[in-house]
């Protein structure tokens, strides 16, 4: 267990407590808190572990081709498709499968998600017989899927399928006393890496990265330690306090906050058009009836909202 998670009591425990079992558990967190890390420390800690461990980010499939992807596809099944393809529900059979980012998942997609934990079938797309499939599914999100389900942007029934067994991460800035136990890990791995002398972080440097808030957590961190190995020349840890300084404005912003500014500015760049080729549902990858939710959501009612 990495120290990431093994600074963190509670978290330790909850992963002990559930390895063992097929539940499925719901990570939650900040970007950059280690949510992966914890689903692979639980992987790895289940009956499972001989088999394969397969992460998905769902923010980062293109919303056209997401069914197809998690649940796979016959030949045939629509232009291009050669040949069967499958899905990542059938490659993590008989392991385990982490939908990291579950909160972005389409509509279409949190459809046939809830029908696979029900029924332990996988549909294919172009395809007539239902595939068993026996897989632990673990999902992570670093938004707030309760406001999904009151705003109708993410399934009452799905969430609570997904809600069996929260585990919570916190954020690096209220777990500071970790932060030296963190820093001289990275410290060790990346001078190891990199083969630089650096084996020692100062009194001084170690104030100037508590001090610091870590909007980007444990990564941030990770990143900042790296960079200051690269750097370092002596025994010392390097770290220029100017690396730390004001993230970026996008970076501050909370995620509703990041979705709002990128629907209003594809909405400015189309002129106010939802639909069509060009239009902001199109820019953004949605389909229409979902840009029309995520904006009564973010209350983008009225002209003077993206104008």
């Amino acid at each position: 267990m990495t120290p990431l998670i093994g600074a963190l009591p509670g978290v330790r425990k909850a992963i002990q407590q559930v390895a063992g079992t097929d539940a499925t558990v719901l990570i939650l967190g900040e970007t950059g808190t280690g949510k992966e890390l914890v689903a692979r420390s639980l992987h790895a800690q289940s009956p499972r572990a001989r088999e394969a461990f397969v992460p998905v980010n769902c923010g980062a499939l293109p919303q056209s081709l997401v069914v197809a992807e998690l649940f796979g596809f016959e030949a045939g099944a629509f232009t291009g498709a050669a040949r069967r393809h499958a899905g990542r529900f059938e490659q993590a059979n008989g392991g385990t499968l982490f939908l990291d980012e579950v909160g972005e998942l389409t509509a279409d997609a949190q459809v046939a998600l809830l029908r696979t934990l029900q029924e332990r079938v996988v549909q294919l797309l172009g395809g007539c017989k239902p595939v068993p499939v026996d897989v632990r599914l673990i999902a992570a999100t670093n938004c707030d899927l309760t406001a999904g389900v009151r705003e109708r942007t993410f399934r009452a029934d799905l969430f609570y399928r997904l809600n069996v067994f929260p585990i919570q991460l916190p954020a690096l800035r209220d777990r500071r006393d970790d932060i030296p136990a963190l820093a001289a890990h990275f410290l060790q791995h990346f001078a190891t890496r990199h083969n630089k002398p650096a084996n020692t972080v100062s009194a001084s440097t170690l104030r100037t990265l508590a001090a610091y808030d870590w909007p980007g957590n444990a990564r941030e961190l990770q990143n900042v330690i790296e960079r200051a190995v690269i750097v370092s020349e002596g025994d010392e840890l390097v770290v220029d306090p100017a690396w730390l300084g004001a993230p970026p404005v996008e970076t501050a912003r909370t995620w509703a906050e990041q979705e709002k500014a990128r629907i209003v500015a594809a909405l400015r760049a189309a002129g106010g058009r939802v639909y069509g080729p060009g239009g902001a549902a199109h820019r953004l990858g949605l389909k229409p009836t979902t840009l029309y939710g995520k904006m009564r959501k973010h209350g983008i009612t009225r002209d003077a909202d993206w104008q």
